[in-house]
């Protein structure tokens, strides 16, 4: 059986690093979540919710589909975290925005997740780093 190419094992490699990270990134937010009575996909919408947005703005941040983003929304909006309002330029979407109580519980969950982050290892130089270098690779055409 013929060995590897050296460049096909370092990217084999370094996916399973990746995937690693994104194992212990969501354990990590998963953990923080159910302290605050949430689900991880909650705690995903609330973490990215950074302002006033749309479902379909929302669901590229979290990386779904708007349908499943809407799911979550709508157990957001029952618990008083989210409110849909009018846009104010576009008629057929809504503008999601955080309640005073989701703005308080947003906070609570930024501050917990950045205890014991799987990404606290790293100085602030090597996140932005690790953050350009992510970005490339996405972004690359």
């Amino acid at each position: 059986m013929p060995t590897p190419e050296p460049q096909s094992s370092a990217e084999r490699e370094l996916c399973g690093l990746v995937n690693g990270l994104a194992q212990q990134i969501a354990d990590h937010v998963r953990e923080r979540a159910i302290t605050l009575g949430l689900t991880t996909a909650q705690a995903t919408a609330l973490r990215e919710m950074t302002g006033a947005m749309t479902m379909r703005e929302l669901a590229e941040r979290m990386s779904c589909e708007p349908s499943n983003a809407t799911f979550i929304v709508d157990k957001l909006e029952k618990q008083g975290l989210i409110e849909r309002r009018a846009h104010p330029t576009d008629r057929r979407a809504k503008h999601l925005i955080l309640t005073p109580t989701g703005c308080a519980l947003r906070e609570q969950l930024l501050q917990l997740l950045v205890q014991g982050s799987p990404l606290a290892a790293l100085a602030p130089e090597q996140q932005r780093t690790l953050q350009s270098l992510l970005e490339q690779a996405i972004l690359r055409p």
